[in-house]
């Protein structure tokens, strides 16, 4: 399951800026009235735990290791949020919420417009009337000419971790390669950890041509946290959609 070994060092790696720019970009979003939200692709919960200061909420995320690193925190904030595992094509057992996220370019992890489709409409089943759906992804200019070749490392005092873009098999899409080495003391030695995460986005039209057939409507999309309208060299959209 991806994102097991990284967990681990998400965290770390995550710019702590960027949740309060999510959690702003929300609260501008939706209306007063709203109260309930589900995070959708949770994480570490850092944003969920942000959004619970304004919404009553539930965060979910496929791996279950994230889910209990955000507990943690949440414990630790002393915020009472719900964390249920689950796939974002598969919200059958939620309610229905007043608004429904799902950030940090996760809907890229999809692997075509199938699944982006079911998504999509697991989305829709599960808003209230008039409920919002936001969400990002990375656009065509950070997939085709900012990830391709792009190298990362991070380095503690007992573990290490590589991070190597490549072009993917699918337009629009990119492979990262994660590499983990981690202090072993039964080896004396360095256990060694890859996963290889898969990410594709699509053209703008693509996203809203299907969030119009699942009956989506008032579809808003920019760029910078909504702050700025979307331009060629804007690396993540920002998706608003009302049920």
């Amino acid at each position: 399951m991806i994102y097991n070994s990284f967990a681990r060092v998400y965290s770390e790696l995550m710019d702590d800026s960027l949740y309060a720019k999510w959690a702003q970009y929300v609260e501008n979003s939706v209306s007063s009235q709203a109260q309930s939200l589900l995070d959708v692709a949770c994480g570490t919960g850092d944003l969920t735990i942000l959004l619970a200061d304004k919404f009553q909420v539930t965060g979910t995320d496929l791996s279950e290791e994230m889910l209990k690193i955000a507990a943690e925190k949440a414990q630790k904030a002393q915020k009472e949020i719900p964390f249920i595992p689950s796939n974002m094509m598969d919200l059958y057992g939620f309610d229905k919420f007043d608004v429904i996220t799902c950030f940090d370019d996760s809907i890229c992890y999809l692997k075509d417009e199938d699944e982006l489709g079911i998504t999509f409409n697991q989305a829709f089943e599960h808003l209230n009337a008039g409920g919002k759906y936001l969400f990002d992804a990375h656009s065509l200019y950070q997939m085709d000419e900012v990830f391709p070749g792009y190298m990362f490392n991070h380095r503690t005092e007992d573990s290490a971790f590589m991070w190597n873009s490549f072009e993917g098999e699918y337009p629009h899409s990119i492979e990262h390669e994660l590499t983990f080495f981690n202090w072993n003391e039964k080896i004396k030695g360095y256990s060694v950890n890859t996963e290889l995460h898969k990410e594709r986005t699509y053209p703008l039209e693509t996203f809203k041509m299907i969030l119009e057939d699942i009956g989506f409507k008032n579809i808003k999309v920019s760029a910078d946290f909504g702050e700025s309208n979307v331009q060629d060299d804007s690396t993540r959209w920002f998706f608003s959609a009302e049920k």
